[in-house]
């Protein structure tokens, strides 16, 4: 017996979340916890930033901060530029998004295949930086100037927590049992805010491990260094990470991470980009050290189709 097929959607927005949740089954070492990875690649635009998207524009809406005729603005790598172009097409809110020449053509190209209007800045080597970061938030607040822009604010965005809120929601459904380790690398830091909030209500106890680049350990040994892992590890302390939500915080190889990208495609079948490698590395890490009889889950942040061009899967 099948299951019965989806209901029909009123809009492309009602799409956001659901995701699947699959298990690992091939490259956890033996003795290992088992290792869960959410599929969040199903959303929309392929990546977990459609929640936070919504949440942001949503909750605007509400306040009344955000009106009919206005623009949004914001900076971002690639993926939030997805989500809120994605957002703002559906609601008809004009988008301008600053981005920077590191991040990947197809997320970009995303962005203004939604119809956003994209200005990208330059990275003098190529690589994201703080400073980099920085001179995209400053121009993304420099727009919001203007009394017909609403700067979205990812940084400083409480909305993003309840975006993500619903995401650990949806893994307490799926798994029966406790959930031991939750693992994510961090860039706004709303994820793990996120998911850690559903899990404290839900009255888990779970081990929540924050994941970053060791080349931009900013957060675990105040290193601000340049990496090439999309989205993550920004060469500061985010707002929504200074009252330390989590209960470690790990350094993972840049190599490692885009190796087991590689390993998840090829061995496992899931199709994800570096920070996806990333989160996988670091729970494959903690699943070794608590042993069988724990569960120890971890995002697939986005589709490995936004990588493609950048070399990943050369």
């Amino acid at each position: 017996m099948t299951d019965a097929p989806p209901s029909i959607a009123a809009s492309a927005l009602d799409a956001i979340g659901n995701t699947p949740l699959v298990k690992l089954n091939r490259i956890v070492p033996e003795g290992s916890a088992d290792v869960y990875v959410k599929l969040e690649y199903y959303n929309p635009t392929g990546s977990k930033k459609d929640r936070m998207a919504l949440a942001m524009i949503e909750g605007a809406e509400r306040r009344g901060e955000l009106r009919p005729g206005m623009s949004v603005v914001e900076f971002s790598g690639g993926s939030t530029g997805s989500g809120l172009a994605f957002v703002c097409a559906v609601k008809d809110y004009h988008f301008h998004i600053i981005s920077a020449d590191p991040f990947g053509k197809e997320k970009l190209d995303t962005m203004t295949a939604f119809g956003a209007e994209l200005e990208v800045i330059e990275s003098p080597d190529g690589k994201i930086t703080a400073e980099v970061i920085r001179a995209m938030i400053g121009r993304a607040a420099e727009l919001a100037e203007d009394e017909n822009y609403f700067f979205t604010d990812q940084l400083n965005n409480e909305d993003i927590i309840d975006g993500f809120r619903r995401l650990g929601e949806e893994i307490i459904e799926q798994i029966d049992g406790p959930i031991h380790a939750f693992c994510e690398s961090v860039g706004t830091g709303g994820t793990i805010c996120g998911v850690r909030a559903a899990l404290r209500d839900a009255g888990q106890d779970t081990r929540i491990v924050a994941l970053e680049p060791k080349s931009s350990a900013i957060i675990s040994q105040g290193v601000s260094g340049s990496h090439n892992v999309e989205g993550i590890a920004l060469g500061f302390i985010p707002p929504h990470l200074e009252d330390a939500p989590y209960d470690e915080v790990r350094g993972i190889d840049e190599a490692v991470a885009r190796e087991t990208a590689v390993r998840l495609a090829r061995e496992e079948g899931i199709f994800a980009g570096t920070s996806s490698g990333m989160n996988v590395a670091g729970a494959l890490e903690i699943a070794a050290e608590l042993g069988p009889g724990h569960t120890v889950v971890a995002i697939a942040v986005d589709s490995g189709l936004k990588y493609l061009s950048e070399g990943l899967y050369d």
